[in-house]
């Protein structure tokens, strides 16, 4: 039998656009004589509904656009996710049609809430073994843990998170004969998470022997979550067919001739991840999401020459290039909604132009910034092809200052006033940086990452000011390091400016040479540190024991780098709490709406870091 399965780039609330991709899905599917099509979780209405799926309502309109689908699956069995209200609860559900007839629907047994996932505030777990009767437009249908025959196969479900319980579905579907298992998932992305995937559908396939077929969505659905759409089908430990993840497109397909016994295929290895190439493709496929969901015109930055908003500014750069390599120049204009003016003939010269229009870059420079970090943003811009602008805002900063030291009566100055006078520049630039991006009907892009969430350092209202903060989720380390990856590997020669700078804020006066790390700690450091304390919920003492023992640096140093990292982070949560949308890149992040919630006011672990010191 040919079976597919397909993914789809959804919005929530987009009815028209999300049913108008998954039928696409469905014509692809026959057009290329599939027998049975699987569809990602929740792809009728999208997986980040958030509290609208509380509602009445939208569990009336999935169901008003699934009978608009229907009729598209003659000749064909097809699996589509949609939410389902029953007996007055909410249920996560994958409805499976046969040649254009309801056949029952599947109903998720098992909720995530972890990390990312909220799904028990919005969803009941369906009781294992147990079968009811669902009444759609006077016909009665089973729904829950259902199992289909169909010719020479048994089929059996897990939807996402059912999988990765020790306890799962598919534990009790192979007692039942089962040999065949579909699972439509919402699998958000975070690096080297395929390879967890890839083991899981291999493992299974060959665990339960059977044929394991799973669909996620794809792309970035609904402002912080992506999603790779990744696609696989296994047969007995082996990966019969897989796709390339993260695509432009708004949907993709793959299948293969299976039959029920064992098929001669090869043995499968992981398709091993490169967290470089991870990074860019990721972000890249997540601007331009949000670019076109959002109906806005381009993106402005105020490029500062330092390490975040150059990556930021090469993300937007392999956003058009990527796009346009896998979506042609008619298509990304087209999915963007745009009037993009291409007068260039070459790839190359064709992205730098198309850069011009879509990316707005601004060194907005005081007396403590260096020629270097202006070269620097100057260089990369060119390269590039984005617009690019430079003023001073000394004038502004002068202002502000006088005024302040007239209603005080007294002069400011660095030994005194050190932060004040640091944090009146970042605002000082907020203002005009924020009416470029008005007058171009532009998204503004901040360039927090997620050391500097860590610990604070930032200034609110001034360098956090934006629309998206697209490198908020991820570490400063990694950021270093990336670039000089970028240079090499996607041969943007003007990165050799950055990359031989050390990161400073600049805002104080040059003869103080102001470096991130002489402010804070090594980054490496604070990577270190926030892996023990944030991801893996460890106190100060439990992160120095942890630590020592791997002589990172000498022990001293190191209790003064824990007691400052775990003070300020209590002493920042405000901070955090404000930060612009972010994407979720990394298996963790500092976002308290999507991974990491802690108290804005607390004791800030005062006890915890006395028992330090004293050791």
């Amino acid at each position: 039998m040919r079976i597919g399965t397909a993914t789809v780039n959804q919005t929530p609330l987009d009815w028209r656009g999300n049913t108008q991709n998954i039928i696409s899905a469905i014509r692809e599917a026959k057009q290329n004589k599939l027998e049975l099509l699987c569809l990602p979780e929740l792809c009728i209405t999208g997986y980040g509904c958030e509290d609208l799926f509380l509602s009445d309502w939208l569990y009336e309109k999935a169901l008003y656009e699934l009978f608009k689908i229907i009729p598209e699956c003659t000749g064909l069995l097809v699996a589509i996710g949609l939410p389902i209200k029953f007996e007055s609860r909410n249920y996560n559900c994958a409805c499976l049609i046969n040649d254009g007839k309801i056949e029952g629907f599947y109903a998720k047994q098992n909720m995530a809430l972890d990390g990312v996932h909220y799904e028990p505030r919005w969803f009941i777990p369906w009781e294992v073994g147990k079968i009811s009767k669902l009444l759609l437009n006077g016909s009665e249908y089973p729904i829950g843990d259902i199992t289909y025959d169909y010719k020479e196969w048994k089929i059996g479900f897990e939807i996402c998170e059912d999988a990765w319980r020790e306890d799962r579905p598919a534990c009790r579907l192979v007692e039942r004969g089962v040999n065949m298992i579909l699972n439509p998932s919402a699998s958000h992305f975070a690096f080297g998470k395929t390879e967890d995937r890839q083991r899981l559908v291999m493992n299974s396939s060959k665990e339960f022997k059977c044929t394991y077929v799973y669909a996620n969505l794809l792309g970035n659905e609904a402002g912080r979550m992506i999603y790779d759409g990744e696609m696989m089908i296994a047969q007995y430990g082996s990966i019969v067919k897989r796709n390339a993840l993260l695509s432009f497109k708004k949907t993709n397909l793959i299948f293969s001739d299976i039959k029920p016994e064992k098929g001669h295929f090869p043995d499968s290895s992981l398709s091993k991840s490169d967290k470089n190439e991870e990074f860019v493709q990721a972000s890249s496929l997540a601007l331009f999401d949000y670019l076109r969901k959002s109906k806005s015109k381009g993106f402005t930055l105020s490029l500062s020459g330092g390490a975040d908003s150059s990556t930021i500014a090469l993300l937007v750069s392999e956003m058009v290039r990527r796009g346009i390599d896998e979506l042609g120049i008619e298509e990304f204009k087209r999915k963007l909604g745009l009037e993009l003016n291409i007068t260039a003939t070459s790839n190359h010269t064709i992205v730098k132009e198309i850069c011009s229009q879509l990316l707005s870059c601004a060194y907005q420079g005081t007396k403590n910034s260096s020629s270097d970090t202006f070269n620097s943003a100057k260089e990369l811009a060119e390269e590039i092809g984005a617009c690019f602008y430079h003023w001073t805002i000394d004038e502004e900063v002068n202002s502000y200052t006088s005024k302040i030291e007239k209603a005080l009566g007294r002069k400011l100055n660095w030994e005194t006033d050190d932060i004040a006078l640091q944090n009146i520049q970042a605002r000082s630039r907020s203002p005009i940086i924020w009416m470029m991006a008005n007058i171009k009907n532009n998204l503004l892009l901040t360039t927090s990452n997620r050391s500097e969430g860590d610990v604070g350092y930032t200034t609110m209202d001034g360098d956090t000011s934006g629309s998206i903060s697209p490198i908020a989720a991820v570490d400063k380390f990694f950021i270093i390091q990336w670039l000089q990856w970028a240079e090499k590997h996607l041969g943007y020669k003007s990165l050799r400016y950055v990359n031989s700078l050390a990161p400073s804020a600049e805002l104080r006066p040059l003869e103080h040479s102001q470096t991130d790390e002489a402010d804070l700690m090594p980054y490496h450091i604070i990577v270190e540190i926030e892996k023990l304390a944030i991801r893996n919920h460890q106190s100060p003492m439990e992160v120095y024991n942890n630590l020592r023992v791997r002589k990172l640096e000498p022990e001293v140093l190191l209790k003064e780098h824990i007691s400052k990292f775990y003070r300020l982070w209590s002493r920042n949560q405000w901070k955090r709490e404000r930060i612009a949308p972010s994407f979720h890149l990394d298996d963790f992040n500092v976002d308290p709406r999507t991974w990491c919630r802690f108290p804005i006011l607390s004791k800030g672990f005062e006890e915890e870091l006395k028992e330090l010191a004293v050791i």
